[in-house]
């Protein structure tokens, strides 16, 4: 079987605004991608609620990506296709980080990938997501007492520039804001909805294939 690792934040372990818990294995992007893909594919969930790329979070532990993608991705060795998303916790403003710098900071990341070329089957093999943007209106909820200021125009720029990092590393590149249906849910507007891990999921089936 061709293993995929999924590593990721709130929206890659499933967080549901709508009800505050976990969206089931039947409706998360992860779990229907291995669906999608079928029997020759095990997709892995490594999703953690406010993981950074890079931030060691003040607040909380173990949430520095930077930290834990080496034993991550060695524990699932071989690797045949690693996915990361990240990004939408690194614009947090007790961060105070720019566009810029949380850019640099999944550049580190993805380097790292790349340099733990034992934990993959044969090459290292990156697929760079950037995140659906953070929505206007995200103010008007308790969320905005975690994610602060500014988080809109952050998450909005993240997508020029992480293509950038994808072509200097020779990764494959996908910007999730791009993608038909791919929403984020009212109710705090930077959470995927139920109909976006559906639609992510089947734009993903398609060209993973085609990558590994």
């Amino acid at each position: 079987m061709k293993k995929i690792v999924c590593f990721g934040d709130s929206n890659t372990h499933g967080y549901n605004s709508k009800t505050m818990g976990r969206f089931t294995e039947e409706e998360r992007w992860t779990k229907l991608l291995g669906k999608y893909l079928g029997e020759e594919y095990d997709v892995v969930e490594e999703g953690l609620e406010g993981r950074t790329a890079c931030f060691e979070d003040p607040l909380f532990e173990g949430l520095c990506g930077f930290n834990y993608l080496y034993p991550c991705i060695m524990t699932h060795k071989p690797v045949d296709l690693l996915i990361i998303m990240l990004g939408t916790n690194d614009v947090k403003e007790r961060f105070s980080a720019t566009p810029a710098n949380v850019a640099k900071g999944m550049d580190r990341l993805v380097q790292k990938a790349l340099d733990t070329t034992v934990a993959f089957r044969e090459r290292p093999n990156v697929l760079l997501i950037c995140p659906p943007p953070i929505n206007p209106g995200y103010e008007k909820t308790d969320i905005y007492g975690e994610m602060g200021d500014h988080c809109v125009e952050k998450s909005r720029a993240l997508a020029p520039l992480y293509k950038q990092v994808a072509e200097l590393k020779g990764i494959h590149f996908i910007d999730a804001g791009s993608i038909d249906g791919v929403d984020m849910y009212p109710y705090d507007h930077m959470h995927l909805s139920l109909d976006a891990h559906n639609n992510l999921a089947k734009h993903l089936a398609k060209v993973i294939p085609d990558m590994i």
